[in-house]
């Protein structure tokens, strides 16, 4: 086993399970076990989403969706849910449908790994790399730092990397890799006055469009020190991963705050302000539920005098005034990876793996599961239910 992370372990452990016989190890090239599961969450452990509809869940996958379909018909959310449970982890669901240990912390997941490979006898290997693989007959042979090892079988779960030269083991056995991107990122806004004025404000319900694609998303935006963030956000950084990566991370992001309002609704609804409120100002009450500074902001971006009431407000300051709340426009510059949650687009070809068993279809007893797979799931759980379900499967149909 390649790779001491969330799918490495899972496999791992579920193998062993199966195969109590069997010599299994976890290399593991660095001195930490199980990184990305003790950050997740903030520290809690996302470990999936309450999703039980098998199309439905798929809708979360950028790319892959098509393969994870058949992978949850075998091994899905609700299949978490209970080997958790049978090992001694209750899961809770919060109000978003984000799942997490009881006892809110990811502790309760290494825990729960650690003892379980201790009881099945697999054997951990940290600061453990490997340097090249080469199959001899039936056998692997890994070169690693510390020696050479034969194994019958080999799973890669090394998770996903930003740079392609991660994957050249991989490579060297003959199977493509799409380049690496970054899939999950916030917006950096660096130009923008509203980021100095505005950071900490959130809205729970606006929608993100990319100007030069047309492409969206719907749902709570944050706008931060460095630009915008929140789930509408880094959903459009995860389904449109390539296009910004092909635009170098520079395009106009049109932002509408009164989301599900179209321009044409919001610019009755505040006709209907103004005949209501005609003598207040309009700075003095902000409206459509927003935020009082962002709609401060938006009324003075739109030009409306802070002393003029309602019904002194023109025509042209009105459609200016609708213009702000549904099409403010903002200049893009760069991107910023979404808190310590590294997650790319991009790794072994999908074409050339059995979904199946997740074995290699150009090399026998060559298994892959995790991010190292050309998959990827937006933020709430997705990338930890994908790696749980392709290690699950691999694990399987893994024998010697």
């Amino acid at each position: 086993m390649i790779g001491g992370g969330a799918a490495g372990f899972f496999a791992a452990i579920n193998l062993a399970i199966l195969h109590p016989d069997y010599r299994i190890q976890i290399l593991e090239k660095s001195d930490k076990l199980l990184s990305k599961v003790r950050i997740s969450g903030g520290g809690r452990c996302n470990v999936t989403h309450s999703c039980f509809d098998h199309r439905e869940l798929v809708k979360n996958y950028p790319r892959g969706y098509r393969e994870l379909l058949q992978v949850f018909s075998r091994f899905d959310v609700e299949d978490t849910i209970a080997w958790f449970k049978q090992h001694g982890v209750e899961l809770k669901t919060e109000g978003d449908g984000r799942m997490f240990p009881t006892s809110n912390s990811s502790q309760s997941i290494i825990d729960c790994f650690l003892d379980l490979a201790e009881q099945l006898k697999i054997k951990i290997h940290k600061r453990s790399e490997v340097l090249s693989v080469k199959k001899e007959g039936q056998d692997f042979v890994l070169e690693t730092n510390a020696g050479q090892l034969k194994a019958r079988a080999l799973i890669c779960a090394m998770g996903g990397h930003g740079k392609i030269k991660f994957y050249n083991l991989i490579q060297s056995l003959g199977h493509r890799i799409v380049e690496p991107l970054p899939s999950l990122f916030t917006f950096n806004l660096p130009g923008e006055t509203i980021i100095k004025e505005l950071q900490g404000i959130s809205v729970p319900s606006a929608e993100v469009c990319i100007q030069s694609s047309g492409l969206k998303y719907q749902g709570p935006v944050l706008i931060t020190h460095w630009g915008l963030s929140g789930p509408a956000v880094l959903k459009l950084s995860a389904f449109a991963a390539r296009d910004f990566h092909a635009i170098h991370y520079d395009t106009r992001v049109i932002v509408n705050w009164v989301f599900p309002l179209n321009p044409h609704e919001t610019e009755v609804a505040l006709k209907k302000i103004q005949q209501e409120k005609h003598k207040n100002h309009p700075m003095s009450q902000a409206q459509f539920d927003l935020p009082k500074r962002l709609w401060e902001n938006l009324c003075t971006g739109a030009g409306l005098p802070f002393q003029k009431p309602w019904a002194e407000i023109s025509k042209v300051q009105m459609k200016a005034l609708t213009e702000r709340l549904c099409k403010s426009t903002y200049h893009m510059e760069g991107r910023t990876t979404f808190k310590e949650e590294f997650v790319t687009t991009g790794g072994v070809e999908l074409k050339e793996v059995d979904f199946k068993t997740m074995q290699s279809k150009l090399v026998p007893n060559l298994f892959f599961c995790g991010e190292v797979l050309d998959i990827d799931g937006i933020t709430g759980g997705f990338n930890f239910q994908s790696a749980w379900s392709t290690a699950w499967i691999a694990a399987q149909h893994c024998k010697i």
